[in-house]
């Protein structure tokens, strides 16, 4: 309990301390609010934004892009991951694919998916599970390949089932990998979705973020990027507990 709180308090100081170097930038430079507001400036928009319901109207709309997106890169990604790594030939064969699919820019995509799919969440979602898609092919394609075969052959000898070996060797192995490809998916959903909105949308705070750009409110760019910024950290904290949760039960059971 005690490192515990001593990690919290590292943490809020360090959260001060770049509160208060930001303060001192603007001291210092003398900027103007349209160049860099003061934090109490970007806080007070902030909770403008969320009395008026503007902020939270865009923010469902991002977040309904990253879960959907989300659930589906994720789904995409595990189910061929594992029988890929099942398969020497398959993934033999597709590895140069992967490869090349895992390097390309797919951000670059964005602006073309949303010609094909439109300005509405439709875009988002495909951008967002797009970018979901191959960490989680190639990490559960790693999970699986990571996997002692000395225990696959004892269930073998046991005359496991396949359905056996998956449950109780195959799934608890993959566990911490799999977690890891989701606490990193997750965040590069939001960035995803995010950058849809940028090329094109009417809602959402990646559009917020733009519209108020282009207005030169500065405050309302920051407070658009805070509210993403907590966004961000919601999930990662969400999947992080299910994590938790998940590999508790789980082992507890078995």
């Amino acid at each position: 309990m005690n490192m515990r709180k001593k990690l919290f308090a590292l943490q809020v100081s360090v959260f001060l301390l770049f509160i208060a170097l930001w303060k001192l930038v603007i001291i210092i430079f003398n900027f103007p609010e349209f160049i860099l507001p003061s934090p109490e400036t970007v806080f007070l928009e902030w909770i403008s934004e969320l009395k008026s319901g503007m902020l939270l109207k865009h923010t469902w709309v991002t977040l309904y892009e990253t879960l959907a997106g989300f659930a589906i890169g994720v789904l995409l990604g595990l189910i061929p991951g594992y029988f890929v790594a099942k398969s020497k030939t398959a993934e033999q064969t597709l590895s140069p694919y992967l490869v090349a699919a895992q390097t390309a820019p797919k951000i670059a995509l964005a602006p073309l998916i949303v010609i094909w799919f439109g300005f509405g969440v439709l875009s988002k979602i495909v951008i967002v599970a797009l970018i979901v898609f191959f960490p989680i092919l190639v990490n559960t394609i790693v999970g699986i390949r990571s996997i002692d075969k000395n225990l696959i052959d004892m269930m073998k000898i046991l005359k496991a089932s396949k359905m056996q070996v998956f449950t109780k060797v195959e799934l608890p192995s993959s566990l911490p990998v799999l977690f890891a490809a989701f606490k990193t998916g997750i965040t590069l959903a939001v960035i995803g979705a995010v950058v849809g909105e940028f090329v094109g949308a009417n809602a959402g705070l990646g559009y917020l973020t733009i519209y108020a750009a282009g207005l030169m409110d500065t405050p309302k760019v920051f407070a658009s990027i805070l509210q993403l910024t907590l966004l961000g950290i919601f999930f990662y904290l969400i999947v992080d507990f299910i994590e938790s949760i998940t590999i508790f039960l789980y082992f507890y059971h078995y």
